[in-house]
């Protein structure tokens, strides 16, 4: 089987997981002409990941930029830029936890999103240290968030990977693992969490992201490959142009943003408002401005010194190298 085809097969899996998980689908918009250009855009099924989306469809931003999109669910980024390499996708979304990806020349980040603080480490009742966790066992998504609050929670309590059972498994299995009690804690995120705590009510949160607010900071973004930017210049400066507007409508209207992620999700709205209670959503003036100020370029530099310390990454990128922050701002002008 072809890598490309491979890539289409995980993406199918990816579907069906969060469809199980959380009851989404993507598509295409039905109501786009077959005049408009085609967008393959893939995204993850929770407020971050989906909003934007959501807004876009219902406001039909995508028609009034030109453009069709074909939506894809994943269950995290690294699957994503993985797509985006092989062009079965051209454009994604990625937590904080996938940041190294971009950074190591795999994609380039178009759009800062959101400031996240939906990642834990998890653990089962009676565990209420992270030094209790030497020597068990520990579910995590390797690459994603979840991958890094671990980490950056371990390295706090003076230890490593190597002082616990680290096993490296996806959303899915983490959720039945954690249930089963075949794993005794977990580098993950929410919502997904909450399913958990659906048959595990007691579990304890050991970490969280604002412990480290003071060491990184966990922006999530929008992500294209490296020949989309290069060589589709039109087709990514009208992609931006939509995120832009639904960035706008986003901060003017939360509460139907959280309505519409429900919608595109088919979960309760009440599920997505929780969700929506661990994300800081940032406006377009102030992306643009964190952008032109260099707030921007130090969270991506924060990033990447983590990403060395933790080995993802063997030396940092100047961030203009992966963040077009350049297109995301003259787009203010258009």
């Amino acid at each position: 089987m072809s890598l490309s085809r491979k890539l289409t097969a995980l993406a199918a899996g990816a579907a069906a997981l969060a469809l199980a998980l959380s009851g989404c689908g993507g598509g295409s918009d039905d109501s786009a002409s077959g005049d408009l250009q085609q967008v393959e855009f893939g995204y993850i099924a929770d407020y971050n990941g989906t909003s934007l989306l959501a807004i876009a469809k219902d406001q039909k931003l995508w028609e009034k930029h030109g453009l069709k999109a074909d939506t894809k669910v994943f269950t995290n980024g690294p699957l994503q830029i993985q797509a985006l390499g092989t062009g079965d996708l051209d454009f994604g979304y990625i937590g904080p936890g996938a940041f190294w990806l971009p950074a190591s020349g795999q994609a380039k980040i178009v759009a800062i999103n959101t400031l996240g603080n939906a990642d834990r480490v998890i653990a089962r009742s009676g565990t209420t240290s992270i030094g209790q966790l030497r020597g068990k066992t520990v579910g995590v998504p390797e690459g994603t968030s979840g991958d890094m609050i671990l980490t950056l929670a371990l390295q706090k309590a003076g230890m490593t990977k190597k002082d616990v059972k680290v096993v490296n498994m996806d959303a899915s299995t983490i959720v039945s693992a954690f249930a089963s009690k075949k794993i005794d804690a977990a580098g993950f995120w929410y919502p997904a969490i909450g399913t958990i705590k659906k048959q595990v009510p007691d579990l304890t949160e050991l970490a969280k992201n604002s412990d480290f607010e003071s060491q990184v900071s966990f922006p999530t973004a929008f992500v294209a490959g490296n020949d989309v930017v290069s060589g589709q210049k039109d087709k990514t400066e009208k992609t931006i142009a939509v995120l832009r507007d639904a960035m706008a409508y986003r901060s003017a209207n939360m509460d139907k943003s959280i309505e519409l992620t429900a919608k595109m999700l088919s979960v309760p709205v009440d599920q997505v408002k929780a969700d929506a209670g661990n994300v800081k959503v940032l406006s377009v003036d102030e992306l643009d401005a964190k952008t032109k100020d260099g707030t921007i370029g130090k969270w991506l530099n924060g990033m990447a010194d983590y990403f060395v310390q933790a080995g993802k990454l063997k030396s940092k990128a100047d961030p203009k190298t992966y963040y077009t922050g350049d297109l995301f701002t003259a787009a203010a002008a258009k």
